[in-house]
């Protein structure tokens, strides 16, 4: 295979967008909302040219099963947490983000630890509502950073992105219960 020496740059492109988490919220904390912009656009744009490498080249690992979800994860909760943090996004839509990053990850501990491991797939809806989660942050970001004023779009996003993260845990729970025998 022609490109097996390069079988590690998807998994350090993920490690960098993992590494570029802390810049982004610390850009957000102190309000530099053109750099937390650009910054959080580069995050991006390293998630599907990662992705476009493992997939397209055939460079996917079993590291970059694991780091490039825990990437992504890591910069769509920060993302929301920080946004909320300095009144950005409402407080509520935080805590349902979180919480449905914590519900996945708590059922795939208890599925290890019970010894019945449980495949986590991409449901349509969990990518509608990553794509939701994404878009809406980047146009809250680029609406601060180019101070666009927020209209009718910021709240219905808002009640669009919480339906799409609702319905995404909901789907996700349902797997599992499925899964579990409950």
């Amino acid at each position: 295979m022609p490109f097996s020496h390069y079988s590690s740059l998807p998994n350090l492109i993920s490690l960098a967008r993992l590494l570029l988490v802390p810049i982004i919220i610390t850009m957000i904390a102190a309000q530099h909302w053109t750099e937390a912009c650009l910054i959080f656009i580069l995050a991006g744009i390293s998630d599907a040219v990662d992705g476009w490498l493992a997939k397209t080249l055939k460079l996917q690992t079993e590291l970059g099963t694991y780091l490039d979800p825990i990437a992504d994860k890591a910069l769509i909760v920060s993302i929301y947490v920080a946004l909320a943090v300095v009144s950005v996004v409402p407080a509520t839509l935080a805590i349902i983000v979180v919480a449905r990053d914590m519900m996945i990850i708590g059922a795939v501990v208890i599925s290890w630890l019970l010894a019945k491991p449980v495949e986590i797939r991409p449901l349509l809806v969990s990518k509608l509502n990553t794509a939701g989660q994404i878009g809406f942050a980047a146009l809250v970001l680029c609406a601060k950073a180019f101070e666009m004023p927020v209209g009718a779009w910021f709240e219905i996003s808002i009640y669009l992105v919480t339906a799409l993260t609702v319905a995404s845990m909901g789907a996700y729970l349902a797997q599992w219960i499925r899964h579990m025998g409950i």
